[in-house]
């Protein structure tokens, strides 16, 4: 590899070739090849961040938990600025249940990147994670004073409000919103308090407020519409939505939110129409596609399920409607070629792992269920509908991924 590695590449292309040839070692499960060529990149370029990363993830993927931490120890050393490098070290150290080698690296972090938001959030997630509640608050309030930012503010109310002490919650929230009142998320966080506690009126007016400065936020929208929904006002869950898509144009969100409005309401045939206007308005959304596929009746859904595909053949919420499309006909073998399709393109969708995982349950064997958990823990999904609704229920604060994935799947009805 030394030997061969740097013959006919112009020296601007190196970088970017090595990458690529790394890359197709990896593809030919050439493995040794591949750490060979990153070491030889490594000599050459020794402060570029992003080589340091990619043999990063390798190690994670390919390697051992040592060979990931030693790479990760000499990558600081070159790129002590790196935020990104010193978290995966930290974490790396924590999952192996290491808290107080964990604490150390995020310590040198900090030396080498003072008033940092990264290190300072990933050392309070270290402390609350661990049940160390009280060493959490002393750093979020030293993050407060002496880095205060908008996420900083957010997680001291989160923490506030897992833990039960709403009033404290509620104060660090006012707080915070007298600095930062178009960050949309601390409006969020209010109403949502104030529904918890039954404040209708008052979740009301935080919402109201928040969209005041914060038009542009599509949760916003959502929590108020549904705020009203729950309460019975269709009328004006409908007014709201109709405002937001005013403000917003071309935002699918807020138009699905707007097609479900109506059909939980059962008016399915306003439904349809505004399923129209929507796909006129967003073409290429597949949220909307991969909804629209489920308006059909079932004669009709395959149809619909190739327009879907035609428009928006790379989108893993189409891809996921396909894959449930195929498990709604017993089409076992097929459903279940989509569903690993749909998690390779986006692993980041919790969605598609929680139904993989429920077909697995009704189809697969222990092995495949086991299989799909393991990849979904790897992967650490963020996003989706179903998924948030379990993850940043304040109930499930300090459930791991597993556990997620088999609550979403359990709150799964196969009524496709």
């Amino acid at each position: 590899m030394r030997a061969v590695i740097g013959i006919g590449i112009e020296e601007e292309d190196r970088k970017h070739t090595w990458m690529e040839d790394a890359d197709s070692c990896v593809a030919h499960n050439a493995l040794e090849c591949a750490r060979a060529i990153y070491a030889y990149a490594l000599q050459v370029f020794p402060s570029k961040k992003s080589v340091w990363l990619r043999a990063a993830y390798f190690e994670k993927n390919h390697g051992t938990r040592e060979s990931l931490e030693a790479l990760l120890q000499r990558a600081v050393a070159h790129c002590p600025k790196a935020e990104v490098l010193w978290l995966m070290g930290a974490k790396s150290k924590w999952l192996a249940g290491d808290v107080p080698a964990a604490r150390s690296i995020l310590a040198l972090a900090f030396q080498a990147n003072p008033n940092s938001e990264e290190i300072w959030l990933a050392a309070v997630k270290l402390e609350s994670e661990n049940n160390e509640y009280e060493r959490a608050r002393r750093l979020l309030a030293k993050a407060r004073s002496s880095a205060p930012t908008a996420r900083v503010f957010m997680k001291s109310v989160k923490l506030e409000w897992v833990l039960g002490n709403i009033e404290a919650a509620q104060e660090l929230c006012e707080e915070a919103l007298k600095h930062y009142e178009d960050f949309p998320k601390l409006w969020m966080m209010k109403g949502q308090i104030e529904e918890q506690e039954e404040q209708t009126d008052k979740a009301r007016e935080a919402y109201s407020q928040g969209l005041k400065k914060c038009p542009h936020s599509t949760p916003l929208w959502l929590l108020l519409s549904r705020l009203e929904e729950k309460i019975g006002q269709l009328t004006r869950a409908r007014a709201i939505l109709e405002k937001s898509r005013l403000k917003n144009p071309k935002n699918p969100g807020l138009w699905l939110e707007s097609v479900r409005l109506e059909y939980r309401a059962g008016l399915k045939n306003i439904a349809n129409t505004l399923m129209a206007k929507a796909l006129q308005e967003c073409p290429s959304s597949g949220v909307l596609w991969s909804e629209a596929i489920f308006l059909e009746a079932r004669p009709q859904r395959k149809t619909k399920s190739v327009d879907a595909l035609k428009k928006c053949e790379h989108d893993p919420h189409v891809l996921l409607a396909v894959a449930k499309l195929f498990w709604s006909e017993r089409k076992i073998t097929k459903a279940r070629e989509w569903f690993h399709r749909t998690v390779k393109i986006d692993s980041d969708l919790g969605d598609a792992w929680a139904l993989f995982y429920k077909f697995e349950l009704q189809h697969g064997t222990e092995e495949q269920r086991e299989e799909v958990r393991r990849r979904c823990e790897n992967a650490e999904p963020r996003h989706g509908e179903l998924w948030c609704a379990v993850s940043k229920d304040i109930a499930n604060w300090q459930r791991k991924i597993g556990e997620i994935l088999v609550l979403v799947a359990a709150r799964i009805k196969n009524t496709f």
